[in-house]
């Protein structure tokens, strides 16, 4: 896959122009006898850092049709970015900074949704995405690749990568045949000091390598994705030869070491600390891809014993990291003596006019999308109380995906078979009003760009996959009080890896031990037959291997879909006109201790 004008390896951004501001100098003292020392040569410098910005320009929620808020009243988008990142480099000197960002930019929101699908920048003469707009605007010098720019396929992320003035990192992301970087590894950059000779600092790009199973159907033999440490292990040798004072790693990865997909890939997906722990040569890292907010954490290298200073900002523009360096001039060259890491809250300014500005005629496109009536509801479904129990909206979208499946097979071999499906709460707060149905509405119920599948289980394997999804409960012995807040999420379970399968009966008794939880699984009104096949209408993400779910990733694939489940919702509604619960919601599975109902 041929590079363009900014994957030139050897290239080197000159950031800034004049001289920095003197930091920290310190006379040392007087000597008795001879002429006084020099004051040791000092410069500091900044690197600003976002990630997982995931569509968010404007601090607003498109699914709601109003401010964005949660209940910790955090605020999001770049739109705030940009008047933090204005205030630091104000403080600091902006030829005394730099700004990057840990991947996952163009996904996530319906803005986003829209310049990829609906008006796409992929067009001739198409539009430019908001998100490259406002980072040029903002003006980024360089942003890993996240897994989630792989969602809407190659095409759009080298269209996205075109519009954007500053380069895009990957130093684990290969192309396939040549297994030579598909995008630059790494930037370099230039900060003058006011003591002769400038700071070097290299910026090494790291993304996820779940993007081989999460985003198969775009990138299978296109390109590969090598572990973390491997990659660093190969780049900062080379980046420290080159001359780089400074080596930050921005990974879209999480700190944490684990994976969320079990065996599915040999590469750790949470490989931040592992990198810093293995790999000499590093300062700091920007981490990316958890969603959690770590102003700073430090890894002490196994070789050189030094401390790596990490940071991950919390997504959606929500915090902004700073990363401090000081340098002392030693022996000829520049040496970092100190790091420190610190995040900066956007909810305590006002977004910046010029990026609202810039963007405004885009934002009011799709909330003129979103705000489409594609049809009708008899009655108002929500998912507050989806986590514990069986409700329609859930059905909703089980019922949809069901049907799809089921007409997909019609007429082949496997079309006499029963068809069930799962499904996840994406969101606690997503609702079908009674009577006029938005697009944002239906988009709401979910929010992840999934495309559906058709998948062959048994039914003993039905049952393993119930089992693993029942986890998600804590343990609560018969008798206990129920807490609906201390109920889920057991074991740091997130909601969207617990699914409900729709099409069989069963309930999961919480008062025993995870992997033991599944009764009386039933269909048509018997038990399960335990070699039974069924067809699971899955999504793409359970299919390939996310979560972690047993035996759906090897079973047979029967048909695969490139359209999003979300459209898929949309367009059943618009076909149907009208939404009726009746015709589709049944309680199926329920919460029991010892055979009791717990609601």
């Amino acid at each position: 896959m041929p590079l363009n004008r900014r994957t030139f390896l050897e290239s080197s951004v000159a950031v800034g122009a004049g001289a920095a501001l003197t930091t920290g100098v310190v006379a040392a003292p007087a000597q008795a006898h001879g002429p006084r020392p020099k004051p040791a040569k000092r410069y500091s410098f900044t690197v600003m850092g976002t990630t997982d910005l995931h569509g968010n320009v404007f601090n607003w929620d498109y699914f709601t049709d109003k401010e964005f808020d949660d209940k910790a009243h955090n605020d999001v988008g770049l739109a705030k970015i940009s008047t933090l990142v204005d205030q630091v480099r104000e403080e600091k000197g902006r030829c005394n900074t730099l700004l990057i960002d840990a991947g996952d930019t163009i996904q996530g929101t319906q803005l986003s949704y829209y310049y990829a699908k609906v008006d796409p920048i992929t067009a001739r003469r198409g539009p430019v995405h908001p998100m490259a707009q406002a980072m040029n605007a903002i003006g980024y010098d360089a942003a890993a690749l996240g897994n989630h720019e792989f969602n809407y396929g190659i095409p759009v992320l080298r269209k996205f990568e075109e519009q954007c003035d500053f380069p895009l990192l990957g130093a684990n992301a290969l192309d396939a045949k040549t297994l030579r970087p598909a995008f630059p590894p790494y930037s370099m950059h230039r900060l003058r000091t006011p003591h002769g000779r400038d700071v070097k600092v290299a910026v090494l790009g790291l993304t996820n390598p779940g993007i081989a199973i999460w985003d198969k159907a775009n990138v299978s033999g296109k390109m590969v994705f090598p572990g973390l440490e491997e990659q660093a292990a190969k780049w900062v040798p080379k980046l420290r030869s080159m001359g780089a004072d400074v080596v930050v790693v921005s990974a879209h990865s999480g700190s944490s070491g684990t994976s969320s997909y079990g065996d599915q890939l040999p590469h750790v997906e949470n490989a931040a600390g592992l990198v810093a722990e293995q790999v000499p040569g590093i300062d700091a890292i920007l981490v990316g891809h958890a969603h959690t907010e770590i102003p700073e954490y430090r890894v002490k290298n196994k070789e050189t014993g030094k401390d790596v200073v990490l940071s991950e900002p919390l997504k959606w523009g929500q915090r902004l990291t700073l990363f401090d360096f000081d340098l002392v001039w030693e022996k000829g060259r520049w040496v970092v003596e100190k790091v420190g890491a610190q995040v900066l809250n956007s909810n305590t300014v006002e977004e910046d006019p010029e990026i609202v500005g810039l963007l405004a005629d885009e934002h009011k496109k799709v909330v003129a999308y979103v705000n489409q009536i594609i049809g009708t509801s008899s009655a108002t479904m929500a998912t507050a109380d989806a986590p514990w129990k069986d409700e329609p909206i859930i059905d909703l979208i089980n019922h949809v995906q069901a049907e799809t499946v089921k007409e997909a097979l019609a007429g082949g071999a496997y079309a006499a078979l029963p068809v069930l499906s799962q499904a996840s709460c994406f969101s606690r707060t997503a609702a079908i009003p009674a009577g006029q149905v938005t697009i944002r509405d239906a988009a709401g119920l979910y929010v992840f760009e999934n495309t559906l599948e058709a998948r062959l289980l048994t039914g003993a394997q039905v049952k393993d996959y119930l089992e693993f999804s029942a986890r998600y409960y804590v343990q609560t012995p018969a008798g206990a009080p129920v807490d609906t807040a201390k109920l889920t999420n057991a074991d740091g379970t997130p909601d969207y890896n617990y699914d409900a399968v729709y099409g069989v009966t069963y309930e999961i008794d919480i008062a025993r031990p995870a992997g033991s939880r599944i009764v009386n699984l039933s269909f048509g009104g018997k038990p399960i037959d335990p070699a039974a096949q069924f067809v699971l209408a899955v999504n793409n993400y359970r299919a390939s291997g996310g979560g972690a779910f047993p035996h759906v990733a090897k079973a047979q694939q029967l048909w695969a879909n490139s359209d999003e489940i979300r459209n898929t919702i949309i367009q059943w509604v618009k076909a149907k006109g009208s939404v009726d619960p009746g015709q589709f919601a049944s309680v199926d599975w329920k919460l029991t201790r010892d055979g009791v109902p717990v609601f």
